[in-house]
C-alpha cells in the first residue's frame, strides 16, 4: 500500500535522527530526557494507590498512542478506564468497531471529546460509576482520586480542565476555577495536579505529565505519533508529514464525501451550508471580514476540500504504485497553493506552508476523520 510507504519513509527519518544523535528533539526536549524518567517513576509509584486510572489515548490510534506504562495494564484490571480523547476527529465507523474490539477484550473504554460538554458529562459519569462499584462497600464520605495518564498531545489536561469545570457546575460548588494548562504543542504539563471533579463522593482528577517510552517505538508507529502531533514537528520536514497524510487521504474515501463541491457554481452551496451568509448584508459582512491567507476561513477549507477531491477523481493513474501516488501528491501540492492563496515565488517555501496549513486542517477534523490503526487481528 502506498499510504504505508510513505508513513515508513517519514518514520525511518524519524528514527535515523533519533539514532544518530543518540537522543532526539522534542520541542527542545530529549525524546526520553531525565525529566520523563522521573516522572515515570512519580506515576508509577502512585498508581497503587488511585482508586481509578484513566488511560488517556487518542482516538485515530488507539493503540500507537498507548502509554507503556499501562500497555498490558488494562488486561488484569477492573479499575481502568481507556478514554479515546479526541472521537470527533475519528472515523464514526471505524471508532465504533474499536470500541467493539475493546469490550471484546473486557476492557472498559469510552470515547470523549474534551471540548464537548455533553461528552464530558457522560465521561465523568462513567467515572462516578466506575468509583461507586470500587467503593460500593462504603458510604459517601470517602474520598476518590482518578489519575490521567498518557503520551504528549493526547488531551490529558483539556480532560482534567472539563472534568474540573462540569463536576464543579454539578455540584454548584463556588469559587474560583483551577487551570490545567493547555497547549497543542506536546509534552507542556510538568507535574502532578489534582482537581475536583464531584462531590458526594468528593472525586479528584491527578493531571500527570506526558511520558515516552523510553524504547523508540518503530517506524510506523513514530509516523502516526507524528502525523497526529504527538511529537514535534521538527524531527523532519513538514512536506514530508503532509506528503504521507495526503498518501493516507487518496487511499481512503474520505474524498468522495465532497462530490458536491466539484460543482463550479459552488458559491450556492457556501451560502446554503453558512448560516451568517443567508442574507445579502450577511454575506458582503463575512467577505469583508475575510483575510484570502487565513486558512481555517470556510470558503478556504471548502475550496481545500474541493481541490482534494477533485485532483483524485480526475488522476488516470494507480494509487497503489508508490511511484504514481507521488505524482499524485506532487499536482495536490501545486494545487493546494491555490486553495490556500500562497504565493508561488519560491516553490520550497510555497510547499513548506502549504504543508502547514493543510497539517492544522487535518489536525482539527476539517478535512476527514480518520483512524489510523489497524484493528488487531486475533480478536476473540
Amino acid at each position: 500500500m502506498a499510504a504505508l510507504h510513505f508513513g515508513r519513509r517519514v518514520g525511518r527519518a524519524v528514527k535515523e535522527r533519533i539514532v544518530r544523535r543518540k537522543s532526539s528533539v522534542l520541542q527542545g526536549r530529549l525524546w526520553h530526557d531525565p525529566f520523563m524518567s522521573a516522572a515515570s517513576c512519580a506515576i508509577a509509584e502512585r498508581i497503587p494507590f488511585v482508586d481509578l486510572i484513566v488511560h488517556v489515548t487518542d482516538a485515530r490510534i488507539p493503540l500507537s498512542s498507548q502509554c507503556h506504562l499501562l500497555r498490558d495494564y488494562y488486561q488484569t484490571s477492573s479499575n481502568h478506564i481507556i478514554a479515546l480523547n479526541k472521537a470527533d476527529l475519528a472515523s464514526r465507523s471505524a471508532l465504533q468497531a474499536w470500541m467493539d474490539y475493546f469490550r471484546e477484550m473486557n476492557c472498559i473504554s469510552c470515547e470523549v471529546n474534551a471540548h464537548n460538554k455533553d461528552s464530558i458529562r457522560q465521561f465523568l459519569s462513567l467515572i462516578q460509576r466506575q468509583v461507586g462499584k470500587l467503593r460500593s462497600d462504603q458510604d459517601n464520605k470517602y474520598t476518590a482520586t482518578v489519575m490521567l495518564i498518557g503520551i504528549p498531545n493526547v488531551g490529558k489536561s483539556a480532560l482534567a480542565n472539563a472534568l474540573h469545570q462540569v463536576g464543579r457546575i454539578r455540584a454548584a460548588e463556588k469559587g474560583k476555577l483551577k487551570h490545567a494548562t493547555v497547549s497543542p504543542e506536546p509534552g507542556e504539563t510538568k507535574d502532578i495536579r489534582s482537581y475536583k471533579i464531584a462531590s458526594h463522593p468528593n472525586i479528584y482528577v491527578l493531571d500527570t505529565p506526558a511520558v515516552l517510552s523510553p524504547e523508540v517505538p518503530d517506524v510506523d508507529i513514530l509516523s502516526k505519533l507524528l502525523l497526529t502531533g504527538a511529537i514535534g514537528d521538527n524531527m523532519v520536514e513538514k512536506k514530508e508529514i503532509a506528503q504521507y497524510f495526503l498518501a493516507i487521504h487518496n487511499s481512503s474515501e474520505q474524498y468522495k464525501k465532497w462530490a458536491k463541491l466539484s460543482s463550479k457554481d459552488d458559491d450556492s452551496f457556501f451560502l446554503n451550508s453558512t448560516a451568517e451568509c443567508l442574507t445579502t448584508s450577511g454575506l458582503q459582512m463575512k467577505q469583508k471580514n475575510q483575510i484570502p491567507t487565513d486558512h481555517t476561513q470556510d470558503r478556504v477549507v471548502q475550496d481545500v476540500r474541493r481541490t482534494l477531491y477533485e485532483t483524485v477523481t480526475t488522476f488516470n493513474g494507480n494509487i497503489r504504485s508508490e511511484v504514481e501516488m507521488e505524482a499524485l501528491i506532487v499536482r495536490q501540492f501545486t494545487a493546494l497553493q491555490e486553495a490556500f492563496h500562497v504565493s508561488t515565488e519560491c516553490e520550497e517555501d510555497a510547499h513548506d506552508k502549504v504543508a502547514g496549513k493543510l497539517l492544522n486542517l487535518f489536525r482539527t477534523g476539517r478535512v476527514g476523520h480518520y483512524i489510523l490503526d489497524n484493528l488487531p487481528r486475533n480478536i476473540p
